[in-house]
């Protein structure tokens, strides 16, 4: 019987969050075709996030956390952005839902 990455990190909830390129690696052959058609952008575009070789841009982070079933988080994907959890059942990380806190944001271009 083979046992998927996914089923194995959500058996152990306590495992820390993964990056992108980690979770690709490990979620086996057409990982990165399967997430770009779930998240609808290009597979060429989600090798280039995993790669580094192009930041994730904020709005796209919440859903590659969906469709990573929490495993990679918003705030692993694009930690230069101010992220904040608020609660929500329904969403993978047990955290809850992943949300920009623009106030903080604001706060940190104008003391730049």
């Amino acid at each position: 019987m083979r046992v998927s990455l996914l089923t194995i990190l959500s058996r152990n909830a306590k495992l820390e969050a993964m990056d992108l390129k980690t979770y690709l690696s490990g979620a086996g052959r057409g990982a990165a075709s399967r997430l770009s058609r779930e998240i609808g952008v290009s597979p060429v575009l989600i090798s280039q996030w995993a790669s580094d070789a192009r930041p994730v841009p904020a709005e796209r982070c919440p859903p590659i956390e969906r469709a990573t079933s929490g495993v990679v988080t918003c705030e692993t994907l694009n930690p230069s952005e101010p992220w904040r959890r608020i609660p929500d059942s329904a969403w993978p990380n047990p955290g809850g839902r992943p949300v920009l806190d623009f106030a903080a944001r604001a706060n940190a271009e104008e003391a730049a």
